[in-house]
């Protein structure tokens, strides 16, 4: 894939584009929208993107609140700001695309290939290559919802610094995924946090502030930008290698005992599992001892769902 040419924008200054993807069955004609802020010095250049997956849409809004709040004098260097990737998943209230297909497992794409491949080409070739670190803003998936947390490479110490730098609750060292974003950026050298809070189809104002703050608190880190309302961070935030999820044993209907956030002991009881009428209920105790990081919001469940998320503490399961 060619490099493309940079943007030549004039310092201090604020530019939307609207890139063309495709056209729906009706010619309609979708585009990737994007705002670029350019600073008043050269600097690094930082790409923020939500609604990879088209139902996720705390981050749009952290997007949003950050663009309103940057003050474009204060700006080192840029930021790419691309609010809604996946348009169609979007406009659908979706995960996917039309044809199903996952974007976050289509790339680097193909400019040929399926609608997933060409937008995530697209994507690669207009934001990611004219990059130098990204922030990739997601949330809980399939009527879960997670806390807020960090997943990234912490074996790459430029990521890890800056995955500190943003202070969530959680950190996660997650290996990248065949066909990711994170993964065909890393392929690239490019640093990329990868956020998840809160609920699909839900605006969480937790999520929504923590994930605002962390990104100040990331572009201070990169020099880009004073940060005196969001100064580092006092928060430990919890480090785990090794995540694990409760699953049921039994079918039935759930009732969850913890929250998120919240530490539990090996062999505590997080949950029941009873049938309609509370009768013969299974008590949940989980296998591990950690933190509470995500959960289903399903009360109906069948045996072997994921219940309950836990980021292991070391000791317990974890690498140390």
């Amino acid at each position: 894939m060619t490099p493309p040419e940079p943007f030549t924008f004039t310092p201090h200054s604020q530019h939307r584009l609207a890139i063309p993807i495709a056209r729906l069955p009706t010619q309609t004609e979708l585009s990737l929208a994007i705002e670029i802020r350019h600073g008043t010095e050269p600097g690094p250049t930082l790409w923020l993107s939500a609604a990879l997956h088209g139902d996720e849409l705390n981050g749009v809004e952290i997007i949003r609140q950050v663009l309103q709040r940057l003050q474009p004098t204060q700006l080192r260097g840029t930021i790419i700001a691309v609010p809604i990737v996946n348009i169609f998943g979007f406009i659908e209230q979706s995960r996917y695309l039309p044809d199903r297909r996952d974007l976050n497992r289509s790339f680097p794409g193909s400019a040929h290939g399926s609608l997933a491949s060409r937008l995530a080409h697209l994507f690669m070739a207009e934001i990611v290559q004219r990059s130098t670190h990204g922030i990739d803003l997601h949330t809980a998936s399939d009527h879960r919802i997670n806390w807020p947390q960090i997943r990234a490479n912490l074996e790459d110490p430029t990521t890890a610094t800056l995955a500190q730098a943003f202070a969530p609750p959680a950190i996660i060292h997650a290996n990248t995924r065949d066909g990711s974003l994170r993964e065909a950026a890393a392929q690239q050298g490019i640093p990329v946090l990868l956020y998840e809070a809160g609920e699909a189809m839900r605006f969480n104002d937790t999520a929504i502030q923590v994930g605002i703050a962390g990104i100040f608190r990331v572009m201070a880190a990169l020099a880009m930008y004073p940060s005196p309302e969001y100064p580092p961070s006092n928060l430990i935030s919890l480090e785990a290698r090794t995540t694990k999820w409760v699953r049921a044993s039994r079918s039935g209907l759930f009732r969850l005992h913890v929250a998120l956030g919240v530490q539990v002991q090996k062999r505590q009881v997080v949950g029941i599992i009873a049938d309609a009428f509370g009768e013969q209920p299974y008590l949940v105790r989980s296998a591990y001892k950690g933190v509470v990081i995500g959960y289903t919001q399903k009360p109906l469940v069948n045996q072997g769902d994921a219940l309950i998320h836990l980021a292991l503490i070391a000791g317990e399961g974890a690498n140390p």
